[in-house]
């Protein structure tokens, strides 16, 4: 089970209407490759993000400091006996992400503060998180939910995505609640690319109808957002 992976790629974000957002469907649907796990209108995406007890995470991104990171427990599926832990650490339009394929246990573990349950992984990445989250005092702060698209171009590990009906809460922590109480948190739809190294022209060409104001936007800092409201 012990599956790590790490991906080093160029991540740009894009707020865009729900036209815009109509009308990328129509071009992306009929130039690139569909991911495999969009039924209809997509896929649900489900994270857990901690955070240390002064909200640190949350604050670098509030303060815009530019090498910053986030935590989290990501599910495709509550039913799922199986998910990944993450850390993002952004490096200017560069996102790191390590990635750790753990059980539903060890992630129940995880949510209430047991954090050596990851060293019986034998990882470097949940050796290190185990490390950061006992030393920096980490908790779970809210799950945040949405709908994806995905659209992918395997020649350039290029991914276009659009995001929209995110939702959250900071109430209940269960991670695996097949009727998890949400509330909507943003009208907006996120388009977000991503690729290594350059954009091919063809999807430039593609992506050029969208807002072309790239924002620095976090599906967390706008769940925490409510919080200090």
């Amino acid at each position: 089970m012990e599956n790590e992976s790490i991906v080093l790629r160029t991540e740009k974000k894009y707020e865009i209407s729900h036209f815009t957002a109509a009308q990328l469907k129509f071009k992306l649907s009929t130039t690139l490759k569909k991911d495999i796990n969009n039924k209809g209108n997509g896929y649900m995406v489900r994270s857990l993000y901690f955070d240390t007890l002064y909200d640190n995470d949350y604050n670098d991104k509030e303060n815009g400091i530019e090498n910053r990171r986030k935590i989290r427990l990501r599910i495709y599926d509550p039913t799922s006996k199986t998910l990944k832990l993450e850390l993002k650490q952004k490096q200017g339009e560069n996102q790191l992400k390590r990635s750790l394929t753990i059980s539903k246990e060890t992630a129940e573990k995880l949510i209430k503060g047991d954090y050596d349950s990851l060293r019986e992984y034998e990882s470097e990445l949940a050796n290190e998180l185990a490390y950061i989250m006992k030393k920096e005092f980490y908790r779970p702060k809210c799950i945040v939910e949405y709908d994806r698209l995905a659209y992918i171009v395997k020649e350039n590990s290029t991914r276009i995505t659009i995001d929209s009906n995110i939702r959250s809460t900071e109430a209940n922590f269960d991670l695996f609640s097949s009727d998890l109480a949400l509330i909507p948190i943003n009208s907006i739809k996120v388009l977000e690319v991503k690729y290594d190294n350059f954009l091919l022209s063809y999807i430039k060409d593609v992506i050029n109808i969208a807002n072309k104001t790239q924002i620095s936007i976090s599906k967390y800092y706008l769940a925490r957002q409510m919080r200090y409201f």
